[in-house]
């Protein structure tokens, strides 16, 4: 798949789920949930124990489109890369990251709030800038002043993203959004509230991607 066609399968999902857990076991579970209602594109931070790894077990799924975040250098990169993540993700700029992507094919989404910072992430080679934290910096209203200054810009707001305000952040210039605590809520998932988890994927979930889900589940 080109760079193209992974910035495309990612603005079609519209929801990239955020998937930061104490453990391995527990962001495995909260793929496995996922993926049961739809989902079928995640980021993997690096702040999960064993995170490469895991992206490695994750990526031999053809069905499944990985991502790595909170990488902190160039190294990390490419060890996220070489186990199979698609892209990379960091919440600030960090040109260093540019080159393993551009030798990959993969995608850099690089961390950015002020017009400044944009414009220093795009300057580093970021194919998405990811607004970081987009609720605390006023929420839809401020993705909407960023793409009037940066029209064809992919902008992916993060931080305080619930299934509430999704549709807000798409009508105000998002190509897509990530969301962490509400689709990968650490404490569901050591409870084993399954059927939470679902709700909260199927509440964010494109029609035709909860229709697909909804088929395949049957078959």
């Amino acid at each position: 798949m080109s760079k193209d066609g992974l910035i495309q399968r990612l603005r079609e999902a519209r929801v990239v789920p955020v998937v930061r857990t104490g453990s391995a076991d527990h962001a495995a579970t909260a793929v496995q949930w996922l993926r049961g209602a739809g989902i079928r594109i995640f980021e993997m931070t690096m702040t999960i124990p064993g995170a490469v790894g895991l992206i490695h077990r994750l990526a031999q799924d053809p069905d499944l489109l990985i991502g790595a975040g909170t990488v902190f250098d160039a190294a990390t990169a490419r060890a996220c890369l070489d186990a199979g993540a698609r892209f990379i993700v960091a919440p600030w700029v960090d040109p260093s990251l540019s080159d393993p992507c551009r030798q990959a094919g993969a995608a850099l989404m690089l961390g950015a709030l002020t017009p400044t910072e944009v414009r220093a992430a795009l300057a580093a080679g970021a194919d998405v800038v990811k607004v970081f934290p987009a609720s605390s910096a006023g929420g839809p209203g401020h993705i909407k002043a960023l793409a009037s200054v940066f029209p064809g810009v992919a902008f992916c707001p993060t931080g305080g993203v619930e299934p509430g305000n999704v549709a807000a952040y798409l009508a105000a210039g998002a190509a897509f959004v990530g969301m962490g605590g509400a689709l990968a809520d650490e404490k569901r998932i050591a409870a084993g509230d399954r059927a939470a988890i679902e709700a909260a994927a199927r509440a964010v979930l494109p029609a035709g991607a909860q229709l697909g889900a909804q088929s395949g589940a049957r078959s």
